[in-house]
């Protein structure tokens, strides 16, 4: 899929109407950077890349707010984007082939009732299944994992994480068996697993939390152990109670009296288990509350300043990263606690029959104490009444000991099947990654005189992808000619392979990559790509020798901005 068009309407009004061409796209921003009272910054050329990514499924909120104190909006652009504008944006499957598919998106920046969010002229209000659609359409895949967002995410290099990893480019707290889905969706790999393996290591973390919980009281071992004892004592004390000569009307009572006993201790022992389940639910809940990172964002101010002065590029406010990975720990949240309601009604129930069978057992007690029954008889009943109850607690831990590791053990075979089927690919992956190496290594190597290597490794039961340079760490121009060897590379092997891809690549600051490096990018390896690649630059920060007007897209200034307010 290719970009075709980028529109901005206002009550159907064109405020902007961008078309894309094959090849290079510059945005260009041609304010005057030597006259010191004007700056090349706000003018919108990021921010077209970033309405395309908010076509595409992204919050949309990098566009007026502050990428360093989240709090701070531009309350002029917020206003503006929320008052009756929509974006559409047109993906096309051949640029030359005026017949070939469209996929035609729009949105507004509006919530609930007011919300647009159409494919294809089709509303799509849960972000999810608007996710799901444009996956379809544009991959033509099903399955859950990898998402959508997370598939795209090398094609928008305009966030922190996209703008200083090459590969590693979600959010950073990601896990690495995401990053494995992730990367074998990227090598043209169908190993349909990969969501499956993901909720297994979700329930192997509350199994474990479970095991956790249960080893502060006792082990299975002691359990077993603590039963022989407590069978042996109940067998001596139910031969104890028969050598008592008790009238007929006393049995009976204290048959009843036993049976009441033993519903209050199993009701009790299913009281117990649920709420233990409560409190492992709330610890879980507690843990994630924790989690949700609360920072001053005044005390770190002056600390991001300095960073400022050492890493300029700094795009991504620490607080921005806290907010989203509060969503993520919400997301959580509402899963683990679901079935708290069903929970408490059931221990409401358990709790009003408990108390129903202590009135009755009291009753028994009361008349049963005032026959003529020998005190030791009372006590040797007592006393068996508590080994039961104790011996039904120890058979609940059993209980749960056992079904914990019965399903323990069943996650990590599973696991294990997973990993082994994986494992049935490795020679499949190695061949993929040599494949992508071949255009990765060339188009480097005519850029840098070095050769970059992407390299496949099973790293803790989890493969990764990584990079191998010959220097160690790159400077920040030479890593973002990384990207665009690794962004451009990517579109040649998905070619040659038939990977659905979409091949457009928007990249932001590429003012940092020397010129002769800029020169080789737009003059010779794009051109010999079947791509887009759509910069937003400084007009004044592009080498000489380029053609500016032959690429240019879009003219922004200080005074013609891309909203034009």
């Amino acid at each position: 899929m290719f970009l075709k068009n980028l529109k901005i309407a206002k009550n159907g009004d064109i405020i902007r109407n961008i078309s894309f061409n094959k090849g290079i796209n510059l945005i260009i921003d041609n304010t005057k950077t030597k006259d010191r009272k004007e700056s090349g910054n706000n003018v919108g050329k990021t921010t077209v890349l970033r309405l395309i990514d908010f076509c595409l499924g992204g919050k949309g909120e990098n566009i007026y707010k502050d990428t360093e104190f989240k709090r701070k909006s531009n309350t002029q652009i917020e206003n503006f984007l929320k008052d009756n504008i929509i974006i559409t944006l047109i993906l096309k499957d051949d640029l030359s082939d005026d017949l070939s598919k469209e996929i035609k998106i729009s949105r507004n920046f509006l919530k609930y009732s007011k919300k647009i969010q159409n494919i294809d002229d089709e509303n799509y209000t849960n972000d999810k299944e608007f996710h799901k659609k444009l996956k379809e359409l544009i991959f033509k895949v099903d399955f859950d994992k990898p998402s959508f967002r997370q598939i795209i995410s090398k094609n928008i290099r305009d966030e922190k994480n996209r703008l200083i990893n090459t590969v590693k480019v979600l959010h950073g707290s990601t896990k690495s068996e995401e990053y494995e889905a992730l990367y074998l969706f990227w090598l043209g790999i169908n190993f349909d697993e990969s969501a499956r393996k993901q909720k297994l290591i979700v329930q192997k973390k509350i199994e474990e939390n479970l095991q956790k919980r249960l080893r502060k009281d006792s082990n299975i071992s002691h359990i077993n152990q603590s039963l022989l004892i407590v069978n042996k004592s109940i067998q001596g004390l139910e031969l104890k109670k028969k050598r008592f000569n008790i009238n007929k009307d006393y049995d009976k009572e204290l048959d009843e009296l036993n049976t009441v006993k033993s519903d209050l201790n199993k009701y009790s022992t299913e009281l117990s288990r649920l709420e233990l389940r409560k409190d492992l639910i709330s610890e879980s809940k507690n843990t994630l509350n924790d989690d949700i990172a609360k920072i001053n964002v005044g005390q770190i101010e002056k600390i991001y300043k300095q960073a400022k002065q050492f890493i300029p590029d700094i795009h991504k406010s620490f607080e921005e990263t806290l907010i989203f990975h509060n969503q993520m720990i919400k997301e959580k949240l509402k899963f683990i606690t679901h079935e708290l309601p069903e929970l408490e009604q059931k221990t409401k129930y358990l709790k009003n029959k408990i108390s129903d069978l202590l009135q009755r057992e009291k009753k028994l007690s009361e008349k049963l104490s005032k026959t003529n029954v020998v005190k030791e008889l009372q006590e040797t009943a007592s006393e068996l009444n508590k080994q039961y109850e104790f011996k039904g607690n120890l058979e609940e831990q059993k209980r749960l000991w056992e079904e914990t590791l019965e399903k323990m053990e069943n996650i990590l075979n599973e696991l294990k099947d997973i990993d082994e089927g994986l494992k049935t690919n490795n020679d499949l992956i190695q061949e993929r990654v040599s494949e992508f190496n071949k255009y990765f290594s060339e188009i480097s190597y005519n850029l840098y005189g070095e050769r970059f290597i992407l390299s496949f490794d099973n790293t803790d039961k989890v493969y990764e992808l990584e990079i191998n340079n010959i220097e160690g760490n790159l400077g920040t121009g030479k890593k973002k000619v990384q990207m665009a060897a690794f962004d451009l590379a990517y579109i040649q092997f998905a070619d040659a392979l038939g990977i659905e891809c979409l091949h457009f690549i928007l990249q932001d600051q590429i003012e940092n990559v020397h010129h002769n490096q800029i020169s080789g990018i737009l003059t010779k390896i794009v051109n010999e790509i079947n791509c887009q690649y759509i910069l937003p630059v400084l007009r004044d920060k592009l080498p000489e020798d380029i053609d500016v007007k032959q690429y240019e897209i879009l003219s922004l200034t200080q005074n013609e901005k891309l909203f034009k307010i």
